[in-house]
């Protein structure tokens, strides 16, 4: 593990101290830059004017290098380049004596046993785990710790999740398949419980073309680009799995009224790229924007990466070297640290663009590979083949970016997939869960699939989420032991095998009975849990049912019909658990235009899923 800098602990490219933004300024002080005399008159100067900023008289010393922190103390108080805390009761008069004797350099380690306190001292810094501990101890729902000379996002996983709670959502909107001949949307959706516009959309932004298949979307630029002030993120990126075309949102100016900031034209990517049916975006660290691809110009497979320029959004070009792609694509996630990149892969376009067809999956024209990507070279090291693995979707590595292993969701072999990398620096894959299937009438098959869409891990890595589409239950698992997940929550939100159905269920390893009917609110929700996101501290989980218009048409009618919904679940983040709340809804089936299918969610300060530590 890399020692971190103490000047500024949780990230790189900061040069404030980790503690001053949770400090008030009386509480606070500076390192002289001058010495003796001069440097005590400048400090009273300086800390005087930072207090009065504040509303308290303030203080100012030289560097204390060997004060270690006391296990009664509280409130972190950077000096220099470490820090020392105060017990939180202390009393205004000793707090001004205090402030009087610390304006004595050099270090007056002297003082500190006249003081009813005294912390220890000790001649070394902290260690970094030392650090960490100090680092976890910060309850997780307090504000996360900002840096004025920082890039968009946070430091690091652990810092992430000390991050405000959500207030807005965007989430594309879809008309393609519907039989409303309007254009897709970004919608803003208002989540702080607080607000009068609790759980209505509160904004729409038409795209100015039809039929485009909107699906995912990412930023501009994300947490791996946190060492960089340069960096802002105000940008969304939604490409179009059908159209191929993709558009930039400016999120920043008016983030609960966003508006259309580019369009990129699929002449553009074709003729630089050739490359069609764009999937997954990620900001890059090089402030690049990169976009998978599911196909070429004929709907052929083709598994390339499309590379924009973070600033202008011109094309650059192909990630991956010429003739590198792979035969197939969907979803990547990269871990810098072990230099690799893996992509999963889904279908030809032409084989999934208009429904599912089970021949298609005997014919062997459905994916069932990881690709490892060297990412430095931009090419293909590793092909994994997955036992039990058809149809990898979302892949995810832990957030931890020294963390070599990471989660696969197969979504017709409903497994997860656990990768990982061996001692000589090859990768590995193993099934860790077994969703087992059902065996039902009425139904496309003899036997019915969980069909694993989705799947998250909470950003301190200790819950994988994933939805299971068909079958129509959402679950957590514990993966502290990465290798043995741990069943400790399942919800069932819908789905194919309601009670009342069209469904019957004849034989089922895991239920006694099928499951009822959800209803929320008055309202039946048709449709399974699809896509799902986690709030940064890990204690909501909000869900969407549409999947893709082509395949909610065949097997969800009645959801193109009644359109999507948006649930809210509540997670228990210490014993394990999920439970919905009944009191959130949000009902695209009553939009202005008609009933639409309402897809992936981000927040505007990034998420589980959008932003890669590096």
């Amino acid at each position: 593990m890399r020692q971190e800098n103490r000047l500024n602990p949780g990230g790189r490219g900061c040069s404030e101290p980790r503690s001053r933004h949770c400090t008030p300024a009386w509480a606070r002080v500076k390192p002289c830059r001058k010495k003796g005399k001069e440097g005590r008159k400048e400090g009273r100067k300086e800390g005087r004017k930072e207090g009065r900023k504040e509303g308290r008289t303030g203080s100012h010393t030289c560097t204390l290098k060997h004060i270690h922190a006391h296990p009664i103390i509280q409130t972190p108080v950077a000096l220099g380049h470490v820090r020392v805390s105060w017990p939180a009761a202390l009393s205004s008069s000793l707090w001004a004596i205090a402030q009087a004797l610390l304006l004595l350099c050099p270090t007056p380690s002297w003082l500190y046993k006249f003081l009813p306190f005294a912390p220890s001292l000790e001649q070394r810094p902290l260690t970094p785990a030392q650090q960490t501990r100090q680092d976890q101890s910060v309850p997780v729902g307090s504000m996360a710790t900002k840096c004025g000379n920082c890039g968009p996002g946070y430091s690091t996983p652990l810092e992430a999740m000390k991050g405000p709670r959500e207030e807005i959502v965007y989430l594309p909107c879809i008309y393609r398949n519907t039989g409303t001949e309007a254009p897709d949307y970004l919608a803003t959706v208002d989540v702080d419980p607080k607000s009068p516009q609790y759980c209505q959309v509160i904004h729409r932004l038409p795209m100015p073309n039809l039929k485009d298949e909107l699906h995912h979307s990412g930023w501009n630029t994300c947490s791996s680009c946190f060492g960089d002030s340069s960096k802002s993120r105000t940008k969304l990126v939604l490409p179009s799995l059908i159209s191929s075309r993709i558009y930039v949102v400016d999120v920043g100016s008016e983030p609960r009224a966003p508006k259309l900031h580019k369009v990129i034209e699929p002449k553009d990517i074709h003729a630089k790229c050739e490359l069609a049916f764009l999937h997954t975006s990620h900001c890059l660290a090089s402030g690049e924007v990169m976009i998978s691809s599911l196909g070429d110009l004929k709907g052929n497979g083709k598994g390339g990466f499309v590379l924009l320029d973070g600033e202008t959004f011109e094309v650059k070009g192909t990630w991956e070297r010429p003739g590198g792609a792979a035969p197939l694509g969907y979803d990547f996630w990269y871990q810098p640290r072990h230099n690799v990149m893996i992509s999963t892969e889904w279908a030809a376009p032409n084989v999934l663009r208009d429904g599912f067809n089970p021949a298609d999956v005997e014919a062997g024209l459905y994916g069932s590979h990881l690709y490892v990507w060297d990412w430095q070279r931009h090419e293909i090291v590793q092909t994994l083949s997955l036992k039990d693995g058809l149809i990898p979707l979302e892949i995810r590595f832990l957030h931890n970016p020294d963390a070599a292993q990471g989660f696969v969701g197969c979504a017709l072999s409903s497994t997860i997939q656990r990768f990982y990398k061996n001692e000589g620096g090859t990768w590995s894959v193993e099934k860790v869960i077994q969703v087992p299937p059902k065996k039902v009438k009425g139904w496309l098959l003899p036997e019915m699939p969980g069909l694993i869409t989705d799947i998250l891990l909470s950003l301190d890595d200790r819950f994988l989420y994933f939805s299971n589409w068909l079958h129509g239950d959402l679950r957590q698992y514990d993966v502290s032991d990465p290798q043995r997940p741990r069943l400790t929550g399942q919800l069932f939100l819908g789905g194919s095998i309601v009670k009342g159905g069209p469904v019957q269920v004849l034989e089922d390893q895991e239920l006694k009975s099928q499951p009822e009917p959800l209803v929320v609110k008055g309202k039946r929700v048709a449709g399974g849990p699809q896509m799902i996101q986690l709030s940064l501290d890990g204690k909501r989980l909000y869900v969407t049912t549409s999947l893709y218009s082509a395949w909610d048409k065949q097997f969800y009618p009645d959801l193109i019909r009644e359109g999507s919904v948006m649930l809210q679940v509540d997670v228990d983040t210490v014993k394990g658990g999920l439970k919905l709340n009944p009191n959130f809804l949000v009902d695209f089936g009553k939009e202005p235009l008609g009933p639409a299918l309402a897809h992936e969610l981000r927040y505007p300060g990034g998420d589980c899923s959008s932003d890669i530590w590096i």
